[in-house]
């Protein structure tokens, strides 16, 4: 008989008594046919490519169980922006992390110390933080990405179940820069505390909007400056546009007198955060600006400007030569409305003389009545000595910070 004939008999079910049996026979001999065909295929073949067969089938089982079961790649960190100990960083600006892999929906996020009101957002393989205002000025800032099994995961390694992990915590470090003189001359022009007016090139920026307040004091909006007529050119010669000048310390000094802050001339962190709020509140220099020029030039005189008018002028006495009154400009740093002074006179002898509306200017040198027979030349030990009828006056416009010019 041959194997088709068989298969026949097979298929018909004869030889069997029953449906399920005749079932049951048909698999067998199909089964036992595939065998048949598979060993005569490996017989055929030849030992040797047998062997390859069969390790080839092995060989792809295996890689199929690897590719099911393998963890995802350890995660990296690619890239941080501000760079690591960058200096001089604007603390509005965005902070950037970048991983070899895009990240897990919901994994971790970096941390910020100190802290600032913002948020990160995740796009891909980066984390960005937008802060909502920024760090201050001059501040060290310290980037921490949280590694370990409780850290930033990548998106295949939350999927597989496994892998996908930064090794260990990631830390960078920077610092912001300082804040602009450039605006803080332009705070103090817009409150009143300096001679000049500032007015902006584009839109100006909302006093109440404290994100972009921030910003512009690390980087200062376009804009210009111009003097307010009347003062004269001594005065003009102190400004420096976009730099410290004294000018700009005597505002300070002005500001931070009406604020009750220490009065050193020096905008640090407490002065900025004072002219944003008081510029948000609208609160300007309630004593307007004040200049005065003590000239040495017979007959000697004191000459006042408030609110870039000529206010006041009147004869004066300086310091005699052995004890001169000192040129230079300096800003009132006391003020008192009597006092009994005491110093050494030139040939040794010592005095308690009291004098009032006094407005120290330049250490134990201030603009002071003293009573004196007349005035006009030099008859003081460094002071600039006022008849009363005018010292009262002079006291009334010279406040905190007001610049005392003394020029021979």
């Amino acid at each position: 008989m041959s194997y088709s004939d068989w298969f026949r008999r097979l298929a018909s079910g004869r030889g069997a008594n029953e449906p399920g049996a005749r079932k049951s026979v048909l698999i067998t001999a199909i089964s036992a046919a595939l065998v048949v065909i598979a060993g005569v295929a490996l017989l055929l073949a030849g030992p040797g490519k047998s062997t390859f067969w069969a390790t080839s089938v092995a060989a792809s089982h295996q890689q199929n169980n690897a590719h099911r079961t393998q963890p995802a790649a350890a995660l990296q960190v690619t890239s941080v922006t501000p760079g690591s100990n960058s200096g001089g960083v604007n603390g509005t600006a965005p902070i950037q992390v970048g991983f070899s892999a895009p990240l897990a929906q919901n994994s971790p996020l970096p941390r910020l110390s100190p802290s600032v009101p913002g948020s990160w957002e995740v796009d891909g393989s980066s984390a960005t933080f937008m802060p909502a205002t920024g760090f201050p000025e001059d501040t060290a800032v310290t980037l921490t990405v949280p590694g370990g099994s409780s850290g930033i995961r990548s998106a295949a390694g939350a999927k597989a179940g496994a892998g996908g992990l930064l090794a260990s915590d990631f830390s960078r470090s920077f610092t912001t820069g300082s804040y602009s003189t450039l605006r803080l001359e332009q705070l103090l022009a817009q409150l009143g505390y300096l001679p000049l007016t500032w007015t902006p090139s584009g839109a100006a920026i909302q006093a109440s909007d404290a994100a972009d307040q921030l910003a512009a004091a690390y980087s200062a909006p376009s804009g210009s400056f111009s003097w307010q007529g009347g003062y004269p050119s001594v005065l003009h010669s102190l400004w420096s546009e976009g730099s410290n000048n004294l000018i700009v310390t005597g505002a300070v000094r002005a500001f931070q007198s009406e604020q009750g802050l220490t009065m050193d001339g020096a905008a640090g962190p407490q002065v900025w955060s004072d002219l944003l709020k008081a510029l948000a509140a609208g609160h300007g220099n309630s004593n307007g600006y004040t200049y005065a020029l003590a000239s040495k030039a017979i007959p000697e005189t004191l000459t006042i400007w408030h609110d870039s008018r000529e206010v006041l002028q009147t004869p004066a006495n300086t310091g005699i030569p052995e004890a001169p009154t000192v040129d230079g400009t300096f800003p009132v740093y006391e003020r008192l409305t009597f006092q009994i002074m005491q110093g050494t006179n030139p040939d040794g002898s010592t005095y308690a003389d009291p004098v009032s509306w006094v407005s120290y200017f330049d250490g134990g040198d201030a603009v002071h009545y003293f009573d004196r027979g007349s005035y006009g030349w030099p008859q003081s030990l460094g002071c600039v000595e006022l008849p009363e009828s005018t010292a009262k006056t002079a006291y009334g416009y010279l406040s905190y910070g007001s610049l005392v010019t003394v020029a021979g």
